[in-house]
């Protein structure tokens, strides 16, 4: 069901774009929208891991530097037949953790110094098998793509807001329909792809949290866990984090993140939990 919806919000996504290309720029428009977006993916594919790590100053450590952290992300690998993907490890108090890369063989798993001291060894483990499962389920290339056609959108919604306003809301020559149309697009088009990666991102934790529960084989540790990290991340959210990489994490960063669901890059830590909870019970 996840996947079905995964692909569903994708196939919306790529519409969207295509149409708020078109529509406001026609065949030109739509084949500057593409060449955009084909730029910022091509980056963000092969850079992405890089300026993530960076921005939160995490450190690759070996297994003479951690060797309980190394340990657990060697033996879950090997015993899943994944490549070992390189260790790293952020100085914040804030227990919680991500993972980066744009496939398994060029991955990293990233924990805070927090989650080190809070999670006993069997929650830090569910912890890490939901950061392979991201990996496993190529969730960093679907994120990274989905991020790039939501900044092409609004780009293309900003351009559209420029021309008109530059243009001067020519009605004779443009035509009344033509300002509304590229008014609408520019106010919803942003809010309407930043919803639909919303969504996608949600669906992506759910599913890595039954992949998590099956690669370490403990469901009900990665629960206790995710407890744990969200209570901690409400009260003492991560500093720096940034709203472009809060959907990275396994629980949300920044502060008030169940306001409203629909605005949240993650699903409600209760329904996380209870979902694990059936898989527990065989009942997933």
């Amino acid at each position: 069901m996840n996947t079905i919806k995964m692909v569903f919000l994708m196939t919306l996504m790529m519409m969207l774009f295509l149409t708020v290309g078109f529509l406001l720029g026609g065949r030109e428009g739509l084949m500057i929208a593409f060449v955009i977006s084909l730029a910022m993916n091509f980056i963000s594919y092969w850079f992405s891991d890089k300026i993530v790590l960076k921005m939160y100053r995490a450190k690759e450590i070996s297994e003479k530097e951690a060797p309980k952290l190394f340990r657990l992300v060697q033996r879950l690998t090997q015993n899943n037949n994944m490549p070992m993907p390189r260790v790293y490890v952020m100085e914040n108090p804030t227990p919680n953790a991500f993972a980066t890369g744009r496939n398994p063989q060029n991955a990293a798993v990233a924990v805070t110094t927090g989650i080190l001291q809070i999670l006993n060894d069997d929650e830090l483990e569910g912890v890490l098998a939901h950061e392979l499962a991201h990996v496993r389920h190529r969730d960093i290339l679907i994120g990274t793509v989905v991020a790039t056609l939501v900044g092409t959108i609004t780009f293309i919604a900003r351009m559209a807001g420029w021309t008109m306003m530059f243009s001067g809301g020519n009605r004779d020559r443009r035509g009344g329909g033509d300002v509304i149309t590229s008014l609408v697009l520019m106010i919803v088009a942003p809010i309407a792809a930043m919803l639909i990666q919303m969504a996608i991102s949600r669906s992506r934790e759910f599913y890595a949290d039954e992949g998590g529960a099956r690669i370490s084989g403990k469901p009900l540790s990665l629960a206790s866990a995710l407890g744990k990290l969200e209570q901690a991340a409400q009260l003492r959210p991560m500093a720096h984090a940034g709203p472009s990489s809060a959907h990275l994490f396994i629980v949300n960063p920044l502060r008030g993140s169940s306001v409203f669901k629909l605005f949240s890059t993650h699903p409600p830590i209760e329904d996380r939990i209870q979902r694990l909870k059936l898989i527990a019970q065989g009942r997933r």
